[in-house]
């Protein structure tokens, strides 16, 4: 008997930019008796049928973005005789779905650390898989652990020449509420955030084996604001400010270990636009080698903002001045934009190039418009399409995913004023735009010397072709083509990135350290954020 761990993907390079971290933290999470898990990352090559046997036991993890590959992966690895167990953020919302479509024996909802390793036990004191699970066990609550709970990534499994970077999760869950977004749902709003200790040793750990480029996988890694603070004081609420400085203390506590680490290393995050408010935030930031951020600009307007939910965001003047803080205080940005808000109109296209543009912004991202389940958009939607439902396929389009990836339209709301034709068209040309050679070339001089600079270039190539040329590309010679050409541009990134190894570097001894004592931030004069 083995255990599967499978990432599902209908678009394999060969070579990935970010290491899917689910799969090494549930391979953590395997139990012994288990022996090692198989881990199959089809983002890099599909699956072999060929090596499940009757009585393996599968594991998928699915969001939206790829439910219908894990559900045929799914029902592949049931058909040969093995347990199917999904987890993943898209099974926590439909797990009924994953038992009838992908054929689940299980499904975990929530958190995997723990309820992965409960399932894994179960189907083996089961034995058949044909002989299922109680009905009352197929469905794993894993809930929300705290961070102490939070597991390292089982690193001696991965295949090193694959990936570029390595990801390190520092906390769960965000505290805003935005539309598009399902994680402060799923996650929750309550920040769980995980020891620095436990997050630096594993860090170490990387950097022994050969990374020293590392993403903070965090849902937000500003989990506190200079607003939250102020509100909490305005309100003379104590208990609220005590919580809040915890979590901010430790972060401050994390970027100074960070801070200590080899010089060569390099981290990037994601974050709220409200850091570029709090500049020693950033600085500490910048300290610690975060070189870089994904900031959620979404819009350029004030309008664009209030349809999302995100009006503490700036737009016009004052949104370029404040990307422009992030950069000036070394921290550069990858913005994310999104197109096909019903505000959107034409001018709109042409006017958010130009912002990334004139506010430095070193990476962007231009999405089109789609509602997530989970998410406040996706509820709104689902209440208006059941007044009269439409169907391609025969499916419901507030199920898109399970549409063939042929028939699946780019966009599912209808645009008040312009097609979705013309939304996904004036979107590629927006990529094409950011990402001309002349552009790349000029913000490439934020790199120290000629290889780093040469090693931008690529990555801006790869990253314009993996996320722009497969995803809005309508017909299947153009997809081909940008795979073709994504996947030779992976291969070559992923030599610049190659570090030595340092298997000489130490552990840090926390049985030594002395916590460090930090004051309050000066709330005076803070504006909007």
């Amino acid at each position: 008997m083995s255990v599967h761990l499978i990432n599902p993907s209908d678009n394999s390079f060969g070579t990935a930019v970010i290491t899917p971290r689910w799969l090494f933290v549930l391979a953590a999470a395997t139990p012994e008796v288990a022996g090692d898990p198989i881990l199959v990352d089809e983002s890099i090559e599909q699956v072999n049928p060929e090596t499940i046997k009757p009585g393996d036991i599968v594991g998928v993890s699915v969001h939206t973005g790829n439910a219908l590959r894990g559900y045929a992966v799914g029902r592949m690895a049931r058909a040969r005789g093995a347990w199917v167990v999904y987890g993943g953020i898209h099974a926590t919302l439909f797990p009924e779905e994953c038992l009838e479509i992908g054929e689940a024996h299980a499904v975990v909802k929530g958190d995997g650390d723990i309820a992965w390793g409960n399932v894994v036990r179960d189907c083996i004191a089961a034995g058949s898989p044909s002989m299922g699970l109680a009905e009352s066990t197929r469905i794993y609550e894993g809930g929300r652990i705290q961070g102490n709970e939070f597991l390292a990534g089982r690193w001696d499994l991965m295949n090193r020449d694959h990936y570029m970077w390595a990801s390190v999760q520092t906390i769960r869950g965000c505290p805003k509420h935005c539309s598009f977004c399902s994680v402060w749902r799923t996650d929750g709003q309550q920040p769980r955030q995980r020891k620095f200790q436990s997050v630096i040793d594993e860090i170490v750990n990387l950097r022994r084996i050969g990374f020293r480029f590392i993403a903070l996988a965090d849902d937000n890694f500003y989990p506190v604001t200079l607003t939250d603070l102020r509100l909490a004081r305005e309100q003379n609420n104590e208990a609220r400010i005590a919580e809040l400085t915890a979590i901010r203390n430790e972060r401050f506590e994390l970027m100074d270990e960070l801070s200590k680490l080899p010089k060569d290393m390099v981290f990037f995050t994601q974050i709220t636009m409200e850091a570029g408010e709090d500049t020693e935030y950033l600085d500490a930031m910048k300290r610690a080698n975060i070189k870089g951020a994904l900031v959620g600009v979404e819009a350029v307007t004030p309008e664009g903002l209030k349809a999302v939910f995100k009006d503490w965001n700036y737009s016009g003047d004052a949104l370029a001045k404040q990307l422009q803080t992030f950069k000036q205080h070394g921290v550069h940005v990858l913005g994310s934009f999104i197109f096909g808000l019903p505000t959107d109109k034409p001018a709109t296209f042409d006017a958010t190039v130009a912002m990334a543009l004139k506010a430095g912004v070193t990476f962007a991202q231009f999405v089109m418009m789609t509602p997530f389940p989970g998410t406040v958009d996706f509820g709104r939607w689902e209440k208006e399409q059941a007044k009269n439902p439409t169907v391609i396929d025969g499916v419901p389009i507030t199920r898109y995913w399970l549409i063939p990836t042929e028939s699946r339209p780019k966009m599912f709301t209808p645009h008040p004023t312009m097609s979705s034709g013309e939304i996904s068209e004036r979107t590629q040309k927006v990529w094409d735009k950011f990402y001309d050679w002349p552009a790349i070339w000029e913000r490439s001089a934020c790199t120290p010397n000629l290889k780093a600079r040469v090693a931008f270039m690529f990555l801006s190539k790869l990253y314009r072709q993996m996320y722009a040329g497969t995803g809005i590309s309508t017909d299947s010679a153009r997809k081909k083509k940008s795979k073709a050409w994504a996947r030779w541009t992976a291969a070559q990134c992923h030599k610049l990135f190659v570090a030595k190894p340092m298997p000489e570097l130490g552990f840090p001894d926390w049985t030594r350290r002395v916590p460090t004592q930090r004051s309050a931030p000066a709330l005076i004069s803070i504006g909007k954020m």
